[in-house]
């Protein structure tokens, strides 16, 4: 696990501070993940970039996702321990706190360059279900990025993954790179300690690892409720 580092006091302009997005894109019922390669510089990575103007910072991690590996994605809420505050609205009326949320499982500070800070935000997302693929069809010729709906609040997971018949494989798109860099990037799907072992020892490799772990949480939660709800066998 990285070592955290110390919080910090600093203040920039809008002229010298970029803020960007990268997503660990799952393929929940096979175990696996996906991971892009440069084919010219030769390594490994998560998709990631800079957010639009004015676009939000979670839509703009699944368009980076999209863009980058091929594969549709949207971000996956789950029990993830933060420090964000609950709505007032809900807390008014005395609604139960949200377990599971979609807020970024880590956070980089990387300088761009001797005047400017790049803050990337780290979320979890999962590849599309076969009926909603199906429903958005092919992404349009205008190459425009096409926001799918997000996960239900309702849907349980295992109620999720029993929307994909066994063997089912995500669609990955040919040529959704913005740019000539993009251009040179492949992507796959790859069992979980493979794409680790893959990164090697970087944030990256801790943010497929939590966001797994994260994932399994969810679904025991959600099976012990479904059993406490059944009550026991007789």
């Amino acid at each position: 696990m990285p070592i955290q580092s110390h919080p910090v006091y600093a203040e920039f302009p809008a002229v010298n501070f970029t803020c960007g997005a990268g997503v660990a894109i799952f393929h929940v019922k096979s175990e696996r993940v996906v991971l892009c390669y440069h084919t010219l510089e030769h390594y490994w990575f998560l998709p990631k970039g800079r957010r639009d103007a004015g676009e939000e910072t979670r839509r703009g991690a699944e368009r980076e996702g999209f863009e980058e590996s091929g594969f549709r994605n949207r971000l996956l809420p789950l029990p993830v321990i933060h420090r964000q505050p609950q709505a007032a609205e809900s807390v008014a009326v005395g609604e139960a706190q949200l377990v599971n949320v979609v807020e970024p499982i880590w956070t980089t500070l990387l300088p761009q360059s001797k005047r400017t800070q790049y803050l990337l935000h780290w979320f979890v997302a999962e590849t599309l279900p076969p009926d909603l693929e199906t429903r958005m069809g092919p992404p349009p010729a205008s190459r425009a990025y096409q926001e799918p709906p997000p996960y239900p609040a309702d849907l349980l997971m295992v109620d999720r993954l029993a929307l994909e018949p066994d063997g089912y494989e995500p669609t990955r798109y040919e040529n959704t790179g913005v740019d000539s860099d993009e251009a040179n990037y492949m992507s796959y799907l790859l069992p979980i300690e493979e794409a680790i072992q893959n990164l090697g020892k970087n944030i990256m490799g801790e943010v497929i690892a939590v966001g797994w772990e994260r994932i399994q949480a969810r679904l025991a939660a959600e099976s012990d409720a479904t059993t406490s709800v059944a009550g026991p066998a007789k």
